[in-house]
């Protein structure tokens, strides 16, 4: 018996945790996941983290050989909004991982990205920043470059000089994003309509050719990406999504222009996602917390992307 149902014995919420649990395993129906999600994400850190151990460690018992193993990484620090991302991204990943038969880890420890960590994993994501240590970089380069597989969501990709998270990484923004340095955003978190440009690539066949995405702060580059060739561009936001943004800055209001939101490099194998920023009630104008107030999962299509790019990272005898 997992070790977290004993300490949840103990607190008095048996019932409750074990009812969580079971509705993770039995992930047969999208009405069932999408309220998983949100208990899960409800929970105090310390119970969620060893709440989705138990639900991968039940995922491993039914298959036994994993389809592959995904380390996923987090720092939950920054913005609110990263943060109540994260923890949705993390109920997110672990029942995909009970439903597609895979292994997901997840971490903030940023000092696990050592080669002998990073060979157990077909895929590593990164949710919300990057490695800032010499060696911790140095090992995720060789991982990529040995045929590992990335994924990378939001603020991953930022850099900005001057900042707490400065342009000091040319292979990471400049070679494998290709974005180079962050440039501005729009405000507030708004849903756009998003426009497959690739419509061949495994990560989005089937999808509809535009489709209204999540609320989300989208990002500008300073980097033009349809100018890099090892840059495939899968999704960019449609001009019918024009003004896009509230403000209350002229600037964070989006009237024309080119803006990619998911792409892939050819050279290596990734998926970036500008997705992964939820709206937060900074204002409290709901009450005295900051209260999540839009979510990145729980759009079908949205997510039928998100998984069809984790399928095919970690599938790598899946067609081209």
């Amino acid at each position: 018996m997992c070790h977290f149902r004993q300490s949840l014995e103990r607190r008095g919420a048996s019932e409750l945790a074990l009812r969580r649990v079971a509705a993770q395993q039995a992930v047969v129906r999208d009405d069932v996941v999408h309220q998983s999600i949100e208990s899960v994400v409800q929970l105090p850190a310390t119970l969620r983290t060893a709440l989705l151990a138990c639900v991968l460690a039940a995922s491993s018992s039914v298959h036994h050989e994993p389809r592959f193993r995904v380390l996923v990484v987090h720092t939950e620090k920054h913005d609110r909004a990263h943060v109540s991302f994260d923890r949705e991204a993390d109920a997110w990943f672990a029942a995909v991982a009970v439903r597609e038969g895979i292994t997901v880890d997840t971490t903030s420890d940023w000092f696990r990205l050592t080669d002998s960590v990073l060979s157990r994993y077909r895929v590593l994501v990164f949710l919300d920043t990057r490695p800032e240590s010499a060696s911790q970089r140095a090992a995720f380069r060789r991982y990529m470059a040995h045929g590992g597989a990335w994924m990378g969501f939001h603020f991953a990709g930022f850099a900005l000089t001057p900042s707490d998270v400065p342009a000091n990484w040319p292979w990471y923004h400049d070679t494998l994003i290709g974005a180079g340095q962050y440039v501005s955003n729009t405000w507030r978190p708004t849903a756009a309509i998003l426009l497959v440009e690739d419509a061949s690539h495994p990560v989005t066949r089937g999808l509809p050719r535009t489709f209204r995405s999540q609320p989300n702060e989208w990002y500008r580059w300073e980097r033009d990406l349809r100018a890099n060739p090892d840059i495939d561009i899968l999704l960019a936001i449609d001009s019918s999504s024009f003004p896009l943004g509230t403000g209350p800055k002229p600037d964070e209001i989006w009237h024309i222009g080119f803006y990619p939101v998911v792409w892939t490099n050819r050279k290596y194998r990734m998926v970036y996602f500008n997705m992964g920023h939820n709206d937060m009630d900074y204002e409290h104008r709901y009450g005295t917390s900051n209260r999540t107030l839009s979510h990145t999962f729980g759009n079908p299509v949205q997510d039928q992307l998100i998984l069809n790019a984790l399928l095919w990272l970690g599938d790598r005898h899946r067609r081209e």
